[in-house]
């Protein structure tokens, strides 16, 4: 019950890792505001809404104040993944999914940042292993998500001293809905494909949202500006 008494943002909660990380920080005692642009699937307390939208931010905090009287956790983890080659990848795709991944993640930041400093409280967001290698045919996707580590990386500096901590994790070859929108390009190269997978084999969002849990509690007091990669020892 690490997460006992204290209120969480979880944003793309609706499936994959972000519903993972939703039930498993719920079944730590915390109390869940789950967000997603997918209504249907949210359930009960969840709130609807575009994180690319800069005006959703704060008022996703101010409902999550005004419901629970304080935040003490956000995950980032809502994202969207296009793929094509790169020559081929249009200027719409590329700012579809830099507004979601990396804008959105720097509005909730910037939003619960205030809130997160009077509790005590933390971030983690969600980046990827196309952050930290090349992966090919996802140049808007691995450009967001490095956006995203260089962003963890500043808050985590920045409000070092005042109590707030900021990390990431680095997902890889996790079986999410989110895996359905790589396409491979005609006439790929395999070898190219099977350096994204794990030398065991791809696990459950599950595994991604216990790295969270970890991050987010007391357990990782003196963990600050870190990217644990949850990959299977793909990039080992």
């Amino acid at each position: 019950m690490r997460f006992e008494g204290r209120v969480a943002i979880v944003t793309g909660a609706a499936s994959g890792i972000g519903r993972a990380t939703a039930e498993r920080l719920a079944d730590e005692g915390a109390t869940v505001v789950p967000v997603d642009v997918a209504k249907d699937e949210l359930g009960v307390g969840g709130i609807v809404g575009d994180v690319s939208d800069p005006t959703f931010a704060p008022s996703l905090v101010a409902q999550t104040i005004e419901r629970h009287g304080r935040l003490d956790v956000l995950a980032n983890v809502a994202g969207i993944l296009r793929t094509a080659n790169t020559h081929e990848h249009s200027l719409e795709v590329w700012d579809q999914v830099l507004a979601v991944n990396l804008t959105g993640t720097f509005l909730c930041c910037r939003a619960a940042i205030p809130e997160l400093l009077k509790s005590g409280g933390n971030i983690v967001n969600v980046s990827s292993t196309a952050a930290l290698s090349g992966h090919p045919w996802a140049a808007a996707y691995s450009a967001s998500k490095g956006g995203v580590l260089a962003l963890t990386r500043t808050i985590a500096v920045e409000y070092a001293q005042q109590g707030l901590r900021c990390n990431a994790v680095c997902p890889g070859s996790i079986k999410t809905p989110i895996t359905k929108d790589f396409e491979f390009p005609e006439g790929v190269n395999m070898d190219l494909v099977r350096r994204l997978m794990a030398l065991d084999k791809p696990r459950g969002p599950e595994t991604v949202a216990a790295a969270i849990a970890f991050l987010a509690s007391d357990d990782a007091a003196h963990v600050n500006g870190e990217d644990v990669r949850v990959d299977g020892a793909t990039l080992s």
